[in-house]
């Protein structure tokens, strides 16, 4: 991430862990706040030693979180979350749709969105979140983008102030050359995604942190011209 976002409070951290089987890096998030830390996802099984890492590089440690927002269900963004819950006390909040997912009432799903995705550990939910919801953070307000398609619930997160996206799986940047939509093979949605890259379209954004790519130079230009090549396809 571009050092004007660490300069506010925002942090990208890039983990490198085993999800199976292979080797997967990916980007959970860290908004500072008056109250201590916010975490954007909590990585699959096995994150919570490089979380531990980036968070004491920062000055703070994992009972410093307070608040996990989870942008949605999916293992290797969630099978975390009950290791993690060992060493803080956090508020644990997603969307109301992916809630059942976190705390065991149904089983994640599958890409083809069959409920047959990998099982991690279920967590309680605190908080549901929906589109609006705005936290307060040292980068401004963080508001719920909801971007449902990749999973049925999936929020980003967006931070009006400086023009940065949070977009879960809503977006990718790995392996391309530029910001693109979400992977179809991954998605059992895709025609409400793409509706979904439409509406983040409409924002007033400079730069995308992809949790499969990291930070992305690239803003609303890019996400109009990314939503007509996905509408034509």
């Amino acid at each position: 991430m571009s050092r004007q976002e660490d300069d506010v409070g925002l942090h990208a951290l890039p983990i490198a862990v085993d999800h199976g089987g292979r080797e997967l890096t990916v980007t959970p998030a860290l908004v500072e706040t008056e109250r201590g830390l916010v975490l954007i996802d909590a990585g699959p099984e096995g994150s919570l030693e490089s979380l531990r890492t980036h968070v004491r590089s920062l000055g703070h440690e994992l009972a410093d979180v307070w608040l996990v927002v989870v942008t949605h269900h999916d293992a290797d963004h969630a099978g975390g979350l009950a290791a993690l819950l060992e060493h803080t006390d956090a508020v644990v909040a997603t969307h109301r749709e992916e809630a059942p997912f976190l705390t065991g009432e149904r089983d994640p799903l599958g890409s083809d969105g069959d409920g047959d995705g990998d099982r991690y550990p279920p967590v309680e939910v605190d908080l549901e979140l929906a589109g609006g919801v705005r936290i307060p953070t040292l980068a401004g307000p963080m508001e719920v983008v909801e971007t449902p398609g990749h999973a049925p619930g999936h929020v980003s997160l967006y931070f009006p102030e400086s023009g940065v996206l949070l977009a879960g799986d809503a977006l990718v940047a790995d392996g391309t050359e530029t910001l693109e939509g979400p992977k179809p093979e991954f998605t059992p949605d895709m025609d409400r995604a793409i509706e979904s890259v439409g509406d983040l379209a409409g924002l007033e954004i400079d730069g995308v942190v992809c949790y499969h790519g990291g930070y992305a130079e690239a803003g609303t230009e890019r996400l109009e011209e990314l939503h007509r090549e996905l509408r034509e396809k």
